[in-house]
Protein backbone atom coordinates (compact mmCIF):
# COMPACT_ATOMS: atom_id res chain seq x y z
CA UNK A 1 0.00 0.00 0.00
CA UNK A 2 1.72 3.28 -0.55
CA UNK A 3 0.71 5.88 2.08
CA UNK A 4 1.17 10.22 1.66
CA UNK A 5 1.20 11.89 4.55
CA UNK A 6 0.59 15.68 4.13
CA UNK A 7 0.96 18.31 6.10
CA UNK A 8 -1.65 20.99 5.57
CA UNK A 9 -0.39 24.54 5.81
CA UNK A 10 2.50 25.40 3.39
CA UNK A 11 1.13 22.29 0.93
CA UNK A 12 -2.52 22.46 0.75
CA UNK A 13 -3.32 26.04 2.16
CA UNK A 14 -1.12 29.16 2.03
CA UNK A 15 1.19 29.15 4.92
CA UNK A 16 -0.82 31.91 7.21
CA UNK A 17 3.09 33.16 8.61
CA UNK A 18 5.08 32.40 11.65
CA UNK A 19 2.74 32.68 14.93
CA UNK A 20 -0.59 32.62 12.88
CA UNK A 21 -3.30 30.51 12.53
CA UNK A 22 -5.94 29.41 10.21
CA UNK A 23 -8.83 30.17 12.16
CA UNK A 24 -11.92 29.46 10.14
CA UNK A 25 -12.77 28.64 6.42
CA UNK A 26 -12.49 31.70 5.22
CA UNK A 27 -9.03 32.01 5.80
CA UNK A 28 -8.11 29.02 4.35
CA UNK A 29 -6.56 29.50 1.05
CA UNK A 30 -6.00 26.85 -0.88
CA UNK A 31 -2.32 27.06 -3.11
CA UNK A 32 -2.66 26.81 -6.88
CA UNK A 33 -3.00 23.33 -7.63
CA UNK A 34 -2.99 21.76 -4.47
CA UNK A 35 -6.33 20.25 -5.38
CA UNK A 36 -5.07 18.42 -8.59
CA UNK A 37 -2.08 17.35 -6.86
CA UNK A 38 -4.60 15.42 -4.41
CA UNK A 39 -7.01 14.41 -6.84
CA UNK A 40 -3.19 12.91 -8.65
CA UNK A 41 -2.23 10.95 -6.09
CA UNK A 42 -5.36 9.78 -5.16
CA UNK A 43 -5.74 8.44 -8.94
CA UNK A 44 -2.11 6.97 -8.58
CA UNK A 45 -3.39 4.59 -6.05
CA UNK A 46 -1.86 6.46 -2.97
CA UNK A 47 -4.30 6.67 0.08
CA UNK A 48 -3.76 9.86 1.67
CA UNK A 49 -3.87 11.43 4.93
CA UNK A 50 -2.89 15.12 6.19
CA UNK A 51 -1.03 15.12 9.33
CA UNK A 52 -0.76 18.86 11.45
CA UNK A 53 0.08 20.59 14.12
CA UNK A 54 -3.01 22.85 14.83
CA UNK A 55 -1.72 24.34 18.49
CA UNK A 56 -4.45 27.38 17.86
CA UNK A 57 -7.20 24.91 19.19
CA UNK A 58 -5.09 24.20 22.90
CA UNK A 59 -4.81 28.11 22.66
CA UNK A 60 -7.91 29.26 22.50
CA UNK A 61 -7.78 31.34 19.07
CA UNK A 62 -10.15 28.65 17.35
CA UNK A 63 -12.20 26.04 18.12
CA UNK A 64 -12.36 22.28 17.56
CA UNK A 65 -15.76 23.28 15.72
CA UNK A 66 -13.74 25.85 13.50
CA UNK A 67 -11.43 22.87 12.57
CA UNK A 68 -13.97 20.80 11.69
CA UNK A 69 -15.76 23.24 9.58
CA UNK A 70 -12.62 23.65 7.77
CA UNK A 71 -12.29 19.71 6.75
CA UNK A 72 -16.14 19.63 6.02
CA UNK A 73 -15.74 21.87 3.40
CA UNK A 74 -12.04 21.20 2.10
CA UNK A 75 -13.25 17.33 1.93
CA UNK A 76 -16.07 18.99 -0.60
CA UNK A 77 -13.66 20.18 -2.75
CA UNK A 78 -11.45 17.13 -2.89
CA UNK A 79 -14.19 15.17 -3.22
CA UNK A 80 -15.83 17.28 -6.13
CA UNK A 81 -12.43 17.22 -7.88
CA UNK A 82 -11.92 13.26 -7.96
CA UNK A 83 -9.27 13.30 -4.74
CA UNK A 84 -9.81 11.13 -1.93
CA UNK A 85 -8.97 12.10 1.97
CA UNK A 86 -8.43 8.69 3.99
CA UNK A 87 -7.76 10.53 7.29
CA UNK A 88 -7.29 13.57 9.03
CA UNK A 89 -4.87 13.79 12.02
CA UNK A 90 -4.59 16.67 14.27
CA UNK A 91 -2.42 17.40 16.96
CA UNK A 92 -4.33 20.88 19.30
CA UNK A 93 -1.30 20.73 21.90
CA UNK A 94 0.94 23.11 22.09
CA UNK A 95 4.61 22.31 22.62
CA UNK A 96 4.87 22.90 26.38
CA UNK A 97 2.36 19.69 26.85
CA UNK A 98 5.14 17.53 25.19
CA UNK A 99 2.45 15.33 23.78
CA UNK A 100 3.35 12.27 21.53
CA UNK A 101 1.31 13.04 18.64
CA UNK A 102 3.00 17.06 17.97
CA UNK A 103 5.27 17.11 15.09
CA UNK A 104 8.48 16.64 14.89
CA UNK A 105 7.40 12.93 17.22
CA UNK A 106 5.79 10.39 15.23
CA UNK A 107 2.36 9.74 17.15
CA UNK A 108 0.11 11.20 14.09
CA UNK A 109 1.78 8.96 11.59
CA UNK A 110 1.64 5.79 14.42
CA UNK A 111 -2.10 6.02 14.79
CA UNK A 112 -2.99 6.63 10.87
CA UNK A 113 -0.73 3.67 9.82
CA UNK A 114 -1.84 1.68 12.82
CA UNK A 115 -5.82 1.72 11.67
CA UNK A 116 -4.57 1.33 8.01
CA UNK A 117 -1.99 -1.15 8.37
CA UNK A 118 0.53 -0.10 6.37
CA UNK A 119 4.02 -0.22 6.79
CA UNK A 120 6.29 2.65 7.32
CA UNK A 121 9.26 2.49 4.52
CA UNK A 122 6.30 2.54 1.91
CA UNK A 123 5.71 6.07 2.72
CA UNK A 124 6.43 9.58 1.81
CA UNK A 125 5.88 12.79 3.73
CA UNK A 126 4.66 16.34 2.04
CA UNK A 127 5.85 19.10 4.32
CA UNK A 128 6.92 22.77 3.90
CA UNK A 129 9.12 22.52 7.28
CA UNK A 130 11.82 20.61 8.28
CA UNK A 131 9.80 19.50 11.38
CA UNK A 132 7.84 17.80 9.00
CA UNK A 133 11.33 16.12 7.07
CA UNK A 134 12.34 15.34 10.73
CA UNK A 135 8.94 13.66 11.75
CA UNK A 136 8.80 11.74 8.23
CA UNK A 137 12.64 10.62 8.53
CA UNK A 138 11.91 9.34 12.35
CA UNK A 139 9.14 7.63 11.17
CA UNK A 140 11.14 5.77 8.54
CA UNK A 141 9.17 7.88 5.52
CA UNK A 142 10.63 9.00 2.28
CA UNK A 143 11.16 12.85 2.79
CA UNK A 144 9.59 15.19 0.34
CA UNK A 145 9.92 18.96 0.65
CA UNK A 146 7.23 21.71 -0.96
CA UNK A 147 8.92 25.22 -1.57
CA UNK A 148 5.21 26.76 -1.20
CA UNK A 149 5.22 27.37 2.19
CA UNK A 150 7.90 28.50 4.98
CA UNK A 151 10.87 26.80 4.35
CA UNK A 152 13.13 28.17 1.07
CA UNK A 153 15.70 26.93 -0.96
CA UNK A 154 17.69 29.76 0.28
CA UNK A 155 17.96 27.95 3.70
CA UNK A 156 19.58 25.31 2.21
CA UNK A 157 23.04 25.67 3.89
CA UNK A 158 21.09 25.93 7.64
CA UNK A 159 19.21 22.11 6.75
CA UNK A 160 20.22 19.63 9.41
CA UNK A 161 19.52 17.37 6.71
CA UNK A 162 18.87 16.43 2.79
CA UNK A 163 15.38 15.78 1.87
CA UNK A 164 15.03 13.22 0.08
CA UNK A 165 12.85 15.00 -2.55
CA UNK A 166 12.74 18.63 -2.97
CA UNK A 167 9.92 20.24 -5.27
CA UNK A 168 8.20 24.24 -5.38
CA UNK A 169 4.97 22.66 -4.99
CA UNK A 170 2.09 19.70 -4.34
CA UNK A 171 0.77 19.59 -7.94
CA UNK A 172 5.11 19.24 -9.06
CA UNK A 173 5.71 16.72 -6.64
CA UNK A 174 2.26 14.56 -7.03
CA UNK A 175 3.73 14.39 -11.17
CA UNK A 176 6.91 13.49 -10.36
CA UNK A 177 5.83 10.85 -7.62
CA UNK A 178 3.28 9.53 -9.60
CA UNK A 179 5.40 8.58 -12.36
CA UNK A 180 7.87 7.09 -10.06
CA UNK A 181 5.95 5.42 -7.50
CA UNK A 182 3.48 4.56 -9.46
Amino acid sequence: MKVVFLDRDGVINEYPGARNYVRNWSEFKLIPGSIEGIRKLSQGGFKLFIVSNQAGVSKGLYSQKDLDTIDRRFNRIVKKEGGIISGIYYCTHTAKENCSCRKPKTGLLEKAVCELGAKPRMSLFIGDTFMDMQAGRDFGSKTVLVLSGKEKITNRGNWEFEPDYIFDNLLVAAHYLCSHYG
